[in-house]
């Protein structure tokens, strides 16, 4: 049996409110959705990561219902070249880090919540 092979991924965000969540994103990321269907679908295309955030279909809501109060149901790790100026940012955004900076193998990080409370992992390589 041959293994099927992927070519792209796409990290996908269920949000009730998605249009609040798209906005956000489009703030700290500095760039509209290339796709965007209102308070159904929107994506964003970064070097590597298709990011989507959509709305549940009315079917699936109640496997969603809880989502805001599920906080870190998902990580995304974004690569910054000035990790202070990334702070500046998403602090400006309303969403400060949740801890001080810390010291990995592959450079310095800092966590951020989303406004759904996912966590947003922002680090500078060493």
């Amino acid at each position: 049996m041959s293994l099927p092979q992927y070519r792209v991924g796409l990290l996908a965000i269920a949000a009730i409110n998605c249009e609040d969540l798209l906005q956000f994103y489009a703030q700290l990321l500095g760039q509209e959705p290339q796709a965007h269907i209102p308070n159904i679908y929107g994506e964003f295309q970064l070097t590597g990561l298709r990011l989507g955030i959509f709305k549940p279909q009315q079917t699936d809501m109640g496997e969603f219902a809880s989502l805001p109060g599920k906080a870190g149901a998902m990580s995304i790790c974004l690569e910054v070249a000035d990790l202070e100026a990334a702070i500046t940012h998403i602090t400006a955004l309303g969403y400060p880090p949740t801890d001080t900076i810390r010291i990995a193998a592959h450079g310095r990080e800092i966590y951020a919540r989303d406004p759904q409370g996912n966590r947003i992992i922002l680090y500078q390589p060493s």
